[in-house]
């Protein structure tokens, strides 16, 4: 009797790269400066994997900055987000995974280091173009198309010390910019088709969290919710942000 031996070589590897940093923090009598920085690769390659799968690799880079002005009652928050990430495997190629730009500020007044009276602006778009996959010849998004901005003046509870805020505003603005003819024609992001820009107002509530879990690992979160004064109102526009940054 003939004997057949068959022998299977499955190979299965991971390569994880993580490069990230402190920025310096700079610190006086009024001004705080503080962030971070990193790139994080990832590489998967499979052989003959029994479990099937695609060989991958990603890509992220990023960096986060806070500027703080504190004097006798006054208190200036300034906040820079940035991250591009890139994702290819062997099946679908190279794909955007994250695109980030955004910019805050915020001007609160207290009298006793827990409630503060704000004006808040923030402003958000991408760096570059976004598409439906597996379509890459007609991007959804690019540059300043979608871009928000939001505008109030409200009340916020941060308690000295604490990890968490909670900021609410009755007059607040929510504008949208679709710099792009395409885009605009087609009224995407809520714009009147052939409108470049579109302008809400109603109420804003913001809650923010950000805490250093365990030695060398900080998670950073932030929830946003708004609802127009309009035949809308009660419909909420949700936005939930969550970061883990891992120094080291």
């Amino acid at each position: 009797m003939r004997r057949i031996i068959i022998i299977t070589l499955s190979l299965f590897s991971i390569i994880s790269l993580h490069a990230q940093t402190e920025i310096p923090q700079i610190e006086t009598k009024t001004w705080d400066l503080s962030g971070s920085a990193g790139i994080n690769f990832t590489q998967t390659s499979l052989t003959n994997w029994s479990a099937g799968g695609d060989n991958a690799m990603a890509g992220t880079v990023f960096l986060n900055a806070k500027l703080d002005y504190k004097k006798s009652h006054w208190l200036w928050q300034n906040t820079l987000v940035t991250e591009y990430g890139l994702t290819k495997t062997s099946g679908d190629g190279t794909r955007k995974s994250s695109d980030r730009l955004e910019l805050g500020t915020q001007l609160g007044y207290t009298t006793d280091n827990i409630w503060y009276y704000s004006a808040m602006a923030d402003f958000k778009t991408q760096f570059y173009k976004g598409y439906n996959y597996p379509d890459r010849e007609n991007y959804i998004s690019k540059f300043m198309a979608p871009a928000y901005s939001n505008v109030s003046v409200g009340i916020e509870y941060k308690p000295e010390g604490k990890f968490y805020s909670a900021y609410f505003s009755p007059l607040a603005g929510k504008f949208t910019f679709v710099r792009d003819d395409k885009l605009s024609d087609e009224g995407a992001f809520g714009v009147d088709p052939g409108d470049k820009f579109r302008a809400e107002f109603g109420t804003y509530l913001k809650a923010k969290a950000e805490k250093e879990v365990m030695e060398n690992v900080k998670i950073v979160t932030d929830a946003n919710f708004f609802t127009a004064y309009d035949k809308s109102f009660g419909n909420i526009d949700v936005e939930w942000n969550l970061l883990i940054n891992k120094i080291g």
